[in-house]
């Protein structure tokens, strides 16, 4: 039997375990939290659905996982179980689980009562939130100032999901507005980069989103700072919070100026509340990356960081895994896999591409998230892939949710004005790529596309080779 380990939280509160387990620990956030509390001494295992690369990288840490929802299966000592809202209330080992009467709580609870212990600063908003946090970290890690971070994505510098640091007190974290997770949170910092309507099975209308990101500001700590977007509709709680705005090019207290373009990068001058940081150059392209290092940058600089250290740190950022993520970029062609699911994201990809390689011809392969966000943002989604010169459209990829009739990707295509639109099975999808003539490819979506990524990549590594 393992010693009793401690997780800290507060004075008044601590959570004590000796084995945690999480049912759905492949999942990006709770693998993050996973490896979080490992290194703290805390014996951890799990289970997940599926298999993944990311839950094989779990195992080789030595975290135990199993994919069969089988209750024999969860450590017997169990005395703590994590669990994420994407999880099926009918999955056995969650219905045994409340059976036993062993405690139960959601990754946001757990995090929430992390971030008590830290200077935590918090990136809210429907997109942008993990460029943005593990920008931060990036460039934290690279000041005098370091931090903790527990991200969203894989980062390219970190190859991981988390960032560990004893020799600092700052915890940089998303604050996620799914399922209103983000109100567990306790900041001292919180940037929002944007409140646009989504997951409105959860909140039904904008207003009750807006809501629950205004509730979001309360969180933040007494003396804490507030760093919005400027245009972001929001009422924030302003009471003994210090509040910043950014904006891409629009003047606030944080925006670019200056700003040009050499081959696939921008340079820009940053203009702060203390005077100009000149000649500063993203490591990522795109203007969407662009405007998500400005809140990054104000966040850094008014955290400590200097001049000379974001002016080096910045152009060595490598980025996310599947954000506006390069799979093959040669003279001949380029392969783009972005994460983007929400019409706002994909105009934002498909417009950054556009300006990026003006009169290039490109082909979108999109892959709708959720029935009900397909049936909410159908005419947004026509509208933003219509930016692109073909569409292929795959399945609704369903994820928690059960099909809604009349819902398909086809209500998407119906609603398309561009005339060059497909709907492919992904059975079918790589015979049928070899029929299109295109210089720029992007996939687009949150489900299972990833898992085509390397096909699509082989597949045109092998053409390219053939033409040679």
């Amino acid at each position: 039997m393992s010693q009793q380990q401690t997780i800290k939280v507060d004075n008044k509160h601590s959570y004590k375990s000796k084995n945690i387990y999480f049912l759905g620990i492949g999942g990006i956030g709770m693998s993050a939290l996973a490896r979080y509390l490992k290194s703290k001494g805390i014996s951890v295992s799990g289970y997940d659905r599926t298999q993944s690369a990311l839950t094989t990288e779990l195992q080789l840490e030595g975290i135990k996982i199993h994919f069969d929802d089988n209750p024999e299966l969860i450590p017997e000592d169990t005395n703590l179980v994590i669990y994420t809202p994407a999880v099926p209330k009918t999955l056995t080992e969650y219905q045994h689980v409340k059976s036993k009467g062993i405690q139960i709580k959601k990754r946001a609870e757990i995090l929430g009562d992390i971030s008590k212990e830290y200077n935590t600063i918090a990136v809210a908003g429907t997109h942008g939130k993990t460029t943005v946090s593990t920008m931060i970290a990036w460039l934290l890690t690279n000041s005098k100032t370091t931090c903790t971070a527990i991200l969203g994505g894989i980062s390219r510098n970190f190859s991981s999901n988390i960032l560990l640091s004893d020799a600092s007190e700052i915890l940089v974290t998303e604050a996620d507005e799914f399922d209103r997770s983000f109100l567990h949170l306790h900041p001292m910092f919180a940037v929002i980069t944007s409140t646009d309507a989504d997951h409105l099975d959860v909140y039904n209308n904008k207003n009750n989103l807006i809501d629950s990101f205004s509730q979001f500001t309360g969180k933040v700590k007494s003396g804490g700072t507030l760093l919005i977007k400027k245009g972001v509709v929001l009422n924030p709680d302003s009471k003994n919070h210090k509040i910043y705005s950014y904006s891409l090019d629009s003047v606030a207290d944080f925006y670019a100026t200056n700003i040009r373009l050499f081959e696939d990068k921008y340079t820009f001058d940053l203009i702060t509340p203390e005077g100009i940081i000149r000649d500063l150059t993203p490591g990522i392209p795109g203007l969407i990356n662009l405007e998500n290092s400005i809140a990054a940058l104000a966040t850094s600089f008014l955290y400590g960081a200097n001049e000379k250290e974001l002016r080096k740190a910045l152009p060595e950022f490598k980025g996310i895994k599947r954000r506006f993520d390069y799979q093959i970029r040669s003279k001949s062609i380029i392969f783009i896999d972005d994460y983007a699911h929400h019409p706002v994201e994909i105009y934002s990809v498909l417009n950054s591409v556009k300006s990026l390689y003006p009169g290039k011809k490109t082909l979108a392969i999109f892959q709708p998230h959720l029935y009900s966000r397909t049936r909410d943002f159908a005419d947004d989604f026509a509208e933003s892939l219509d930016l692109a010169d073909e569409i292929i459209l795959l399945p609704v990829y369903p994820a928690r949710e059960l099909p809604i009739e009349g819902v398909s990707s086809e209500i998407i295509l119906n609603k398309m004005k561009n005339k060059n639109k497909y709907i492919f099975s992904k059975s079918d999808l790589l015979n049928k790529l070899e029929e299109f003539d295109f210089d720029i490819l992007i996939t687009l979506g949150a489900g299972d596309i990833d898992r085509l990524v390397k096909p699509i990549k082989d597949l045109l590594t092998k053409t390219q080779s053939q033409a040679i």
